[in-house]
């Protein structure tokens, strides 16, 4: 196959997959080298793509913290994981998720918090405590943050938390 075919069968595989979600440089590479196109040809249309603005880590990267925060409440850590597998630079991973605010990052774990917490009533409160701190860890909160905010919202809903350990072992 001539380079221009190859090119153009590269390119044409960029812009279905572009067409269908937004991807990361990388992403792209993998999904070449796996159709067979030369690391040569897939970098020459890469390139291109980049100059004029098809593909662009930093743009993906915000919008992905922005939706996967507000949509699926996760916390700095585990969107910068998310990030990293996706091939994006630790720089710019790091940029991202840095343009999440401490503050927003705090409203969305009692906003998941508090909707969470409605379908642990009645439960032992030692036991309400580990499954709502559980929900948050796993969505990547820092163990401090996690508990002091489930904390305060079984507080806030009139449950003794004195009794409660100073924290919550999870395993």
């Amino acid at each position: 196959m001539a380079d221009g075919d190859v090119e153009g069968r590269a390119r044409e595989i960029c812009l279905r997959l572009l067409g269908a979600a937004p991807r990361t440089r990388a992403q792209l590479e993998d999904a070449l080298r796996r159709k067979g196109i030369s690391d040569e040809v897939a970098e020459r249309v890469l390139g291109r793509f980049s100059d004029v603005g098809l593909i662009d880590d930093e743009a993906f990267a915000r919008a992905w913290v922005r939706s996967r925060h507000t949509g699926r409440g996760l916390a700095r850590r585990a969107l910068a994981g998310e990030l990293r597998r996706r091939g994006v630079a630790e720089e710019t991973v790091r940029d991202a998720v840095e343009g999440l605010d401490a503050d927003e990052e705090e409203r969305t774990a009692r906003r998941l918090i508090e909707r969470r917490a409605a379908s642990t009533r009645g439960v032992e409160p030692a036991k309400r405590m580990r499954r709502l701190v559980g929900v948050l860890a796993r969505k990547g909160y820092p163990p401090g943050l996690a508990y002091r905010v489930v904390r305060e919202v079984l507080e806030a809903e009139g449950d003794d938390v004195e009794g409660l350990p100073d924290a919550v072992d999870l395993e």
